[in-house]
């Protein structure tokens, strides 16, 4: 069994004896310090990054184009506050299915992956099937959004929603702890 927020779907699996396990990559202590820099701003000069981890500038670009060929890091994009570009109203929503059948959860994961005003979707356990995060520009918008996907056709059984009143701790990537196995390293 396979659980989506510890197994990486971009990181590149290796079949051992029929079951699929993630290739992991051995990081040092530069290419933590790297990944934590980046993960901060990806647009800071390579000469700045350089000095601030102790590298050559080569170094920095060399180990940076590694840590993307391995997939380590997985894109490069810009955030946006969606708040300075439209109103909308951000909600969790909380989703038990009727069944667990493969093809109906394959295909409501579809609908998910394919519906604009889902921001995220979690394959989650305990009585909850899914949660959502959906973000729309009205309530009417949010009525919509249900009646198309949120329905016993689609294998959906009851949904609870929770409106977001205003945000505390908003999704940010470089929060995540990311686990050191350390490989000291001399090389520069």
């Amino acid at each position: 069994m396979r659980f989506p927020a510890i197994f990486r779907l971009n990181a590149t699996e290796i079949v051992n004896g029929g079951s699929v396990m993630t290739n992991f990559v051995t990081l040092d202590d530069f290419d933590h310090n790297l990944l934590m820099r980046v993960r901060r701003n990806n647009l800071e000069p390579a000469r700045v990054t350089a000095e601030a981890v102790g590298l050559s500038e080569s170094a920095v670009l060399r180990r940076l184009r590694r840590l993307r060929a391995e997939g380590v890091i997985a894109a490069d994009v810009a955030v946006i506050d969606p708040a300075r570009v439209e109103p909308r109203i951000v909600l969790h929503v909380q989703v038990e299915m009727n069944t667990q059948d493969r093809k109906v959860m394959d295909a409501f994961q579809r609908a998910m992956k394919a519906s604009s005003e889902v921001q995220g979707c979690w394959d989650v356990t305990g009585e909850t099937d899914y949660l959502l995060t959906v973000a729309v520009r009205s309530m009417q918008d949010y009525e919509a959004f249900g009646i198309r996907e949120l329905v016993p056709e689609k294998g959906v059984r009851g949904f609870k929603s929770m409106i977001v009143i205003r945000e505390v701790v908003g999704f940010d990537p470089a929060r995540a702890v990311l686990a050191r196995r350390t490989v000291r390293t001399t090389a520069r």
